[in-house]
C-alpha cells in the first residue's frame, strides 16, 4: 500500500514533512523556502487528507506580516505531488514613498490571494 508519509521538497527548496498518514488523515509540517513569504524561517503544522492518489493540505499561522493560510491540493503522478497551491493574506508591507519605513497595511481583496503550482518530490 502506498504511503505518503516522509519528506518531500518542491523546485524552490520549500519542504513538506508528513509525519502520519493513518486513515487517510495526514498530519505532519510546512518548512517554505522563500524569504518573501509571511511563513518565512517558521515550520508551520499541516493538516490533511489523502484517499487514493489524491491529497489535499493546508496551513494557516500568524506570519512575519500577520495571519496567512496556504492551501495545497494535487495527485501524485510519476514519484511526484504534483499541487495546485492558494494563499491568502489579509495584510502586506508597503510604504507611502521611497526610502520612507514599511508598514503593514490591509490590501484589498483582489491582492490578499495568490495561485500556482508546485512538483513536491520524496526526499527521503
Amino acid at each position: 500500500m502506498f504511503s505518503w508519509k516522509g519528506t518531500w521538497r518542491n523546485q524552490y527548496g520549500s519542504v513538506v514533512v508528513i509525519e502520519d498518514d493513518s486513515d487517510g488523515l495526514i498530519r505532519g509540517v510546512f518548512k517554505t523556502a522563500l524569504p518573501d513569504s509571511s511563513f518565512s524561517g517558521m515550520e508551520v503544522p499541516l493538516h490533511e487528507a489523502a484517499h487514493g492518489d489524491v491529497i489535499g493540505f493546508t496551513s494557516a499561522a500568524l506570519g512575519k506580516t500577520g495571519p496567512a493560510a496556504v492551501s495545497y491540493t494535487g495527485i501524485f503522478r510519476d514519484g511526484k505531488m504534483e499541487m495546485l497551491w492558494h494563499t491568502v493574506a489579509g495584510l502586506a508591507l508597503s510604504a507611502d514613498a521611497e526610502g520612507e519605513p514599511a508598514k503593514l497595511t490591509q490590501v484589498g481583496t483582489w491582492r490578499a490571494f495568490g495561485t500556482s503550482l508546485d512538483t513536491f518530490e520524496r526526499v527521503d
